[in-house]
């Protein structure tokens, strides 16, 4: 069970990102937690009695055929029908669990979506109307679990019935022979006894049965889970060990999430290593698509992404990864301190080296005055900390890695003008001698680029800087006066 739950959870953590976008996280943590422990409950409490119980079975049919055979006929020509009675069980039992399996993960998905999105719901006083939904969710496990509870509610007394049938035809039978002084009474009392012994392993087979299709239930969902192959595909021969210029290019790319939905149509660009290029446009563009593709978190469907001159197919996965560090919008924090977050246990950079990070985008400006510095507790997710103040670790991290090449994905968008200040000296120091590609609305950060390319619904409208396009009054020019002007 310790295997196969690492062994679940390393095939989650290889799945690309196009799996997670389909998949609720309460759903994958009810198969790394719920189904794993009906697994584990089979081995338990099925496995270790299961040899017992059958042995004891086999033992009692020697001793009884060895007593008496006709006697011993009448008891196991029970075993045909309780083998057809379990097989019939099987079929509606494990549907029944099936359906409990699906309905428990809703409830942890749904638990895990209200208590993530708990201030929202406050904010907009929902408390009622989420409740009430939780409510139906939950009362759909409840007919569920009752539904698989009455399954098992019939079984157990077919077989009380059967093993009642089973005595009274033995009383008869060998109440007759006693009688006509074929039988003696002691074998016929052996046999009562017997009998009793007999159907006990039955009863508690019968009930580990149970559990037994529970475990298989959940195994069906976990072997479906380690079966699903929307990995991307990591060459085993991939190029390791490049030292990374920072040349990036498209070369005819489409892209669609799903089907034929394109979200990125026919896009061509080449960016020269150390160069600082924007991405503009409207929402829906396709801007950060762009940046999710040159990570490969998702595959094209046609086209080429080359780094310096190279498919990033060719590219060992994690090689490629490790040389590209991204600061998004939302700043995702681990539980843990802040050193831990801004090396994300990386062993090769030292503490030296994490508070050299921070100061170098003035993290420490608020991190020295927290009561333990850098050994500063962190929450899931960083709720102890104020959104500019995760974007200042996330730089810190971002920048202990030392990445040839940097993605600043709206990564201003929630810091403050005293904050962005802080961080506009560390952004010229960081971004030079390294390729810098940045989404953003500010004009601060996308104003003295080398280059702007100018998305609208999927395709390049426009490219230059930012004086060249606001000549050329197009789109960037659109929204230029929308958004920039009383910037400026």
């Amino acid at each position: 069970v310790f295997n196969i739950r690492e062994q679940l959870f390393k095939h989650v953590e290889h799945l690309s990102l196009s799996f997670f976008d389909k998949n609720p996280v309460g759903r994958l943590v009810t198969r790394l937690t719920n189904d794993i422990e009906s697994i584990n409950e089979m081995y338990t409490d099925v496995l270790v009695n299961l040899f017992k119980d059958l042995f004891l079975i086999t033992f009692i049919i020697i001793a009884m055929f060895m007593l008496d055979r006709k006697l011993a006929m009448i008891t196991v020509c029970v075993i045909p029908i309780i083998i057809v009675l379990s097989l019939i069980f099987k079929k509606y039992d494990r549907e029944a669990y099936r359906d409990v399996k699906v309905k428990i993960a809703k409830i942890n998905s749904s638990l895990s979506e209200n208590i993530s999105g708990m201030k929202t719901v406050e904010i907009f006083h929902k408390e009622d109307k989420k409740f009430k939904e939780f409510d139906g969710i939950n009362k759909d496990y409840y007919k569920a679990t009752t539904k698989q509870i009455t399954v098992y509610a019939i079984f157990r007394p077919i077989i009380d019935l059967i093993a009642a049938l089973s005595l009274s035809a033995l009383l008869w039978f060998g109440g007759k022979n006693v009688l006509s002084g074929s039988l003696t009474f002691g074998v016929l009392f052996a046999f009562v006894t017997y009998m009793t012994e007999f159907f006990q392993p039955i009863y508690d087979l019968s009930e580990k049965y149970d559990i037994l299709q529970s475990a298989m239930a959940s195994s069906e969902r976990i072997f479906a889970l380690l079966d699903t192959d929307e990995t991307i595909e990591n060459k085993p021969d991939g190029i390791k060990n490049h030292k990374f210029k920072g040349e990036i290019e498209f070369k005819n790319v489409w892209f669609a999430y799903t089907g034929e939905e394109w979200v990125l149509k026919d896009v061509s660009f080449k960016i020269k290593p150390g160069e600082k290029v924007a991405f503009v446009g409207a929402t829906g563009a396709g801007k950060t698509s762009i940046i999710s593709l040159i990570s490969r978190f998702y595959e094209i469907q046609k086209g080429e992404i080359l780094i310096d001159g190279i498919n990033i197919k060719d590219y060992d996965l994690y090689e490629l990864r490790k040389n590209i560090a991204t600061v998004l919008q939302d700043v995702f924090l681990f539980t843990g301190d802040i050193k831990n977050n801004v090396r994300l246990g990386n062993s090769d950079i030292s503490d030296e080296d994490v508070v050299r990070a921070c100061k170098y985008v003035n993290a420490d400006k608020f991190i020295e005055k927290l009561p333990d510095k850098y050994d500063t507790y962190v929450n899931e997710g960083g709720t102890t900390f104020s959104q500019g103040e995760r974007q200042l670790i996330a730089f810190a991290r971002a920048i202990s890695f030392n990445p040839p090449i940097l993605v600043l994905d709206e990564a201003t968008s929630n810091i403050d003008t005293e904050t962005e200040s802080l961080i506009q000296d560390a952004l010229k120091k960081i971004t030079q001698n390294r390729t810098t590609i940045v989404v953003a609305h500010r004009l601060s950060t996308i104003k003295n680029c080398d280059n702007i390319i100018v998305m609208h619904k999927g395709r390049i409208r426009e490219t230059g800087t930012h004086e060249e396009l606001l000549k050329k009054q197009g789109y960037y020019y659109n929204l230029y006066q929308l958004q920039y002007k009383d910037m400026e």
